[in-house]
Parts: structure tokens; sequence; C-alpha cells
């Protein structure tokens, strides 16, 4: 696991039917496995790239860049949804259909500010912008050492019931 901080993060406790996300999912073994935490009121993400993850010797892929601002996106939605209902983590036990809500990316737009070094943590923090009745707009920044190098705007929704009912089978 690439995570850095030990905190609680929203990934945790999606249900075992929803952890298999190539970025997020806590049960898939050739996976990103991120996690993602509330830091105030912002949402932090830590994430040491791989050797696999090269663009060219240095710097980053941006296809995982993409990958990072979006599944710290979904999970920060997920985290300001159940915010907005009253809710911390830990609320609700894992696996309880009244838990943590499961977010899908409606949009990304993700601007590329500067090449991304390779072989350091990456943190990606995130804003909560809008929180809807059924979605949220996650503006995030990607930095490694305190600069940023890309910039992200998802918009996220809860997962439609043919996606949830479709993960239970």
């Amino acid at each position: 696991m690439q995570q850095t901080n030990t905190s609680t993060a929203v990934q945790d406790h999606y249900p075992d039917d929803f952890s298999h996300c190539y970025g997020c999912g806590r049960l898939n073994e050739h996976g990103l496995q991120i996690k993602t935490h509330w830091d105030g009121d912002e949402t932090v993400t830590e994430y040491t790239p791989r050797p696999e993850h090269l663009a060219i010797p240095g710097f980053v892929y941006g296809g995982l860049i993409a990958s990072l601002i979006d599944c710290h996106s979904t999970g920060s939605a997920s985290l300001a949804l159940y915010r907005r209902d009253g809710h911390e983590l830990g609320d609700h036990e894992i696996g309880d259909e009244a838990g943590v809500p499961r977010c899908v990316t409606a949009s990304l737009k993700v601007d590329y500010l500067k090449p991304t070094p390779h072989g350091q943590p990456i943190e990606i923090r995130g804003r909560i912008v809008e929180v809807g009745r059924k979605k949220a707009v996650i503006h995030s920044e990607l930095s490694v050492a305190g600069v940023v190098c890309a910039r992200g705007e998802a918009v996220l929704v809860i997962a439609p019931a043919a996606m949830l009912n479709a993960a239970k089978h």
C-alpha cells in the first residue's frame, strides 16, 4: 500500500462490493489503493508512484496523474456527502447500507501545469466546491515537494442504482 498517512480513509469504509476500483479499491491487489481522508476542511491523498508509472525517465505518466485526481475526487465527494448528512467516518459499520455513499465520476478536467517528478511522494489536496443532493464538485491540486504540478476539477455523483445492484451480484 502506498499511503503514508495512517488516519482513517474513506476507502476503508466502502463495502467490499465497491472496493475493486483500480485507483482506490482496497481489494484490488494490482491497483493503486489510494487513501483519502479529511485534513480540516480539505481532503488529502498521498501516493508514491511505482517504477511502471514513468512517462519518460524522471517523470510521471499523465494517465496516473488523472487517475489519482479522479479517485481522490470520488473519495472526497463521498466524504463531503457523508458529512453533509451529519456523519463522520466510523458512524456506521463497514458494509452498512446507510454508510458512506459511493460516488462515480460524471466529469473530470485535468490541467497539467508542470512535469511531475517521479520517485517522490505525490500529495493531492481537494477542496469541496459544491455539495448537492446527489452530486459534489471537487477542485484538486496535485503537488510534489510543495510544487503544484496539476489541477483538476471533477463532478461526482452518487453511483447509479444499476451500478450498485450489479456490484452486489
